[in-house]
């Protein structure tokens, strides 16, 4: 017997096809329909088939989750949100704030280098000079497709990634400082360990620095990313700290997938 009003089916199957409506239109589109269309967007169960169907989770996940829609979108959203974080690009993106000595340069991973880097898809880094060199980014939440509510309300971890060198025949001194923002730019949480110092002759080996952010208050807008460093015995040339890898990611990693596209126009 024919169906006339799709309503009329089981809601499971109505379930099964909304799982392959893109999340922007069932919020904004879908849900406005009738009570029933709005009930069955706003249940759990549709959203978890959804991170399923997306390939977020696997059929034997376990692990807790308070709110499947919120995870996912964070899935859906989660990336590097640090443009040209590699090099690839030259100095793209990247606010040179202090361009001291023979300024920064990118150079290319030696192949005993890229034997030693934990990640064989990095190929360059960015390296200083004898006099400091510190370059930054400021990352728009809401141009990324992190918007308001989604932050103020759930306030997703925040992880700030970034990699550092030293040269084996000289000492350098390295820095990082990453800030959570208000709308006014005014600090909301800071990131600022210590100089780390590296003595000449040293192993040269790359080094992670990591940190989470958990628990801040509302009301942040952008992240504002900066490191560098200089080298210690002043020579001409690049003998200072390398840097590279860096990254800023939000939320449950999407670790099941390879990496998402950055949207065009974000509009969440």
């Amino acid at each position: 017997m024919a169906v006339e009003n799709i309503n009329e089916l089981p809601e499971n199957i109505l379930l099964e096809l909304f799982t392959h409506v893109p999340a922007r239109q069932l919020l904004l589109r879908c849900r406005l329909v009738c009570s029933l269309w709005r009930d069955l967007i706003d249940l759990m169960t549709l959203w978890k088939r959804k991170c399923l169907r997306e390939g977020f989770i696997t059929e034997d996940w376990d692990q807790p989750v308070a709110d499947w829609k919120i995870f996912y979108f964070l899935r859906s959203l989660h990336r590097n949100l640090l443009h040209n974080p590699c090099a690839e690009e030259g100095f793209e993106f990247w606010s040179l704030d202090v361009n001291g000595g023979d300024e920064w340069k990118v150079e290319d991973l030696s192949g005993d280098q890229r034997k030693e880097f934990p990640n064989d898809q990095v190929k360059k880094y960015f390296v200083t000079s004898y006099y400091t060199c510190l370059k930054s980014q400021v990352v728009d939440l809401k141009a990324e497709g992190y918007w308001e509510e989604l932050m103020d309300t759930t306030r997703p971890d925040i992880k700030v990634k970034d990699w550092f060198a030293a040269r084996p025949d000289c000492g350098s001194k390295y820095q990082l400082c990453v800030q959570l923002l208000s709308s006014a730019h005014a600090p909301l949480g800071t990131f600022q360990p210590d100089p780390a110092t590296i003595q000449q002759k040293s192993d040269a080996k790359w080094r992670e620095v990591s940190h989470t952010f958990s628990n801040y208050p509302p009301g942040v807008r952008y992240i504002w990313f900066q490191h560098g460093g200089v080298d210690t015995h002043y020579w001409a040339g690049w003998y200072g700290p390398r840097v590279t890898n860096s990254s800023i990611t939000i939320g449950p990693p999407a670790a099941l997938t390879p990496p998402r596209p950055r949207p065009q126009n974000p509009d969440w």
